[in-house]
């Protein structure tokens, strides 16, 4: 593996419950248990989780038909099943849902004619949140005590 292949994000505790994502770059994400002090309107990390991939598949398919028209809609949701069995918890029953509408004329025409084709390049190759969950990766773990 490469420097260049490096992906990382710092979480810090800020409060019971509570915690801050830090990118690389500096950019910041607050969630937490969903039971804060906010009335636990913070994203859960299962609802990060379900972003990720709505986000990802969303960026691959915004590039490939704005190529070709703005979107007068573009909405993506995610859903899935919490279960918690003998495999422990987890997410089953996962699903994408695309509502994109193009406006009228050639070139709404042209991104709604590619808009089938780059879905399914994302969710098959493109798309590395949710190639990796389908294919699967061992995630190690390991205990620092300072």
């Amino acid at each position: 593996m490469s420097e260049d292949s490096l992906r990382l994000v710092t979480v810090e505790r800020t409060a019971t419950g509570r915690f801050t994502a830090t990118n690389a770059r500096g950019g910041t994400i607050g969630f937490g248990t969903g039971s804060g002090t906010d009335g636990g309107t913070e994203f859960t990390p299962v609802e990060l989780l379900l972003a990720a991939i709505g986000g990802c598949t969303a960026a691959d398919v915004d590039v490939a038909t704005g190529r070709h028209a703005e979107p007068s809609e573009f909405t993506v949701t995610v859903s899935g099943d919490k279960v918690s069995d003998e495999l422990g918890n987890r997410m089953t029953g996962l699903a994408v849902t695309f509502f994109v509408a193009f406006p009228d004329g050639p070139s709404g025409d042209r991104a709604r004619a590619i808009l089938p084709r780059a879905v399914a390049v994302s969710h098959n190759r493109l798309c590395t949140v949710s190639r990796t969950i389908e294919v699967g990766t061992p995630v190690a773990v390991t205990v620092v005590d300072r």
